[in-house]
């Protein structure tokens, strides 16, 4: 079956068992989720959907999740949106439907409302998640390059190498603007456009608190924080009503008639100002703090700090706080061209991949278990634990705390060598496992990097072996595993995101 044809057909399994077309209000994808905003849960035909060939595993949070894996939730998700559209024409709403939609909307409204902080990490997580692809592919690319250089290789085209993949980065300020202005309600465009002063080579000449401005200072924090002043004094303008909504009051503080020309313009102004003569200045000190911070982190309290960040990476995703790590990896790339956290960060999957392991030879005789441990595992490899984690480990219990003793091993690993002077670092964030092996750069060789974050993830596998299959069943459990056909899975909890995002 050609790829299309394979893509279209997943796509049109899945649809009637979400309860078709009609049933959904939302689609978005991530990395590795097709993202479904549903009407009514109780129209969803969970075994069956996981039961699908392509269908990695389930998940329930503010929209319900269904794990694809990477590469191929994007390009199962625009079949998807197509087979949506042909159906939603043949489809119109019905009062009674309108209504169930308006109560659905307020629900979800007033359960957002009660968890702000979390809310707001997701909304800082999606202006930096579409920025991953870019990051992944000038990340390769640039490692590309350093491996030719050092090798004394293609002379000629190394330079223009460099120029592809760090053209994304010098700009990337750019991008964070535009995101952050789209997802607070603003005009993107303009959120781009104060944001581009930062890496402005012309602000060399500005001198601020007695100190000259340098281009890129502050960095994608210093980005962000101005894209978001932005949103608010264009809505300022506007009396608080946000670009293409309906106006609910008379236009406010700036005349219809003269909003074309005057908001963009104290849009730009204002917050180019504030930007100039106050963000850069903030954001470049907590920037480069951060910088310092993580390198005295590692440098000092290496071993430590990586078993802490091993061990408790998963914890974090399930309670939706890994999120505040994104714009933090970022900021190290933007500085130090990788971030140190991500490859210790990515020894938790060490330790699912270990566990799962484990599971298998201890669960003689659950075939259902050990399939979907057959089936998961090569994605665990390559750092897609999902089926690993919602499938195999939680609802075990035992086994998923043994898995994260495992990633703590794996990350103490890493970390003991930072302490050592050997750094290990991530020039993207997005993939883990043996798929960041192409975005590896450190402050050594490459050789060095890959052999030490090889060896992290072999601890890995055998500590979370080795505690999953020593310590993570009592002698009930484990009669109980055999005894059955599949573990008893409990809710859902929160999804875990690919280590970026």
């Amino acid at each position: 079956m050609a790829p299309e044809n394979k893509n279209r057909a997943t796509a049109a399994a899945i649809l009637p068992l979400v309860g078709g077309a009609r049933n959904i209000d939302s689609i978005a994808h991530c990395m590795t989720r097709l993202r479904l905003g549903l009407k009514d849960r109780t129209l969803v035909q969970d075994e069956a959907l996981k039961a699908l060939p392509a269908v990695l595993g389930v998940v329930e949070d503010d929209t319900y999740q269904i794990v694809l894996g990477p590469g191929t939730v994007a390009r199962v998700a625009p079949e998807f949106e197509a087979l949506m559209a042909e159906e939603t024409p043949q489809l119109p709403l019905t009062a009674a439907e309108f209504a169930h939609r308006g109560a659905e909307l307020k629900a979800a409204r007033k359960q957002r409302n009660a968890t702000p902080f979390k809310l707001f990490l997701r909304r800082i997580a999606n202006i930096f998640v579409p920025l991953i692809p870019a990051l992944i592919g000038c990340g390769i690319i640039a490692g590309l390059n350093g491996l030719l250089v050092n090798l004394g290789w293609l002379t000629g085209v190394t330079p223009a190498l460099a120029a592809i993949a760090s053209g994304f980065m010098a700009l990337i300020a750019v991008f964070v603007g535009f995101n952050t202005a789209k997802e607070f309600g603003g005009t993107p465009v303009l959120g781009g456009a104060v944001a581009s002063i930062v890496v402005f080579a012309g602000v060399a000449k500005i001198t601020v608190f007695g100190q000259t401005l340098a281009p890129g200072q502050g960095g994608v924090l210093g980005a962000l924080g101005a894209a978001l002043l932005a949103v608010y004094v264009e809505r300022w303008c506007r009396n608080g009503v946000s670009p293409g909504r309906a106006k609910s009051r008379a236009w406010g503080r700036v005349p219809e008639a003269l909003d074309v020309l005057i908001t963009p313009t104290l849009t730009v102004l204002l917050s180019g100002l504030v930007t100039l003569y106050g963000l850069m200045f903030l954001a470049g000190e907590v920037s480069t703090g951060i910088g310092h911070g993580a390198n005295w982190l590692l440098d000092n309290t290496g071993a430590f700090a990586g078993l802490v960040l091993g061990g408790l990476f998963l914890p974090l995703v399930m309670l939706g706080l890994h999120q505040a790590l994104i714009p933090i990896h970022t900021t190290l790339i933007e500085q130090q061209g990788y971030t140190v956290l991500l490859p210790i960060l990515a020894m938790a999957g060490a330790g699912q991949v270990g566990c799962a392991v484990a599971v298998y030879l201890r669960a003689k005789k659950n075939d259902s278990l050990r399939a979907t441990i057959k089936s998961a595992l090569p994605a665990g490899f390559l750092g897609v634990g999902e089926p690993l984690i919602y499938g195999v480990s939680l609802p075990l219990g035992r086994p998923f705390v043994t898995a994260c003793v495992g990633g703590a091993a794996g990350g103490a690993f890493v970390g003991l060598f930072s302490m050592l002077g050997d750094k290990v670092g991530s020039t993207a964030i997005g993939p883990s496992g043996w798929a960041l092996f192409p975005l590896l750069q450190g402050n050594h060789g490459l050789g060095t990097t890959v052999a030490i974050y090889a060896g992290g993830l072999l601890t890995g596998y055998v500590v979370g072996f080795l505690a999953t299959y020593y310590f993570g069943f009592t002698r009930q459990s484990l009669t109980d595993l055999n005894a059955s056909p599949s573990p008893t899975e409990p809710a859902a909890p929160k999804p875990m995101e690919p280590a970026h995002s």
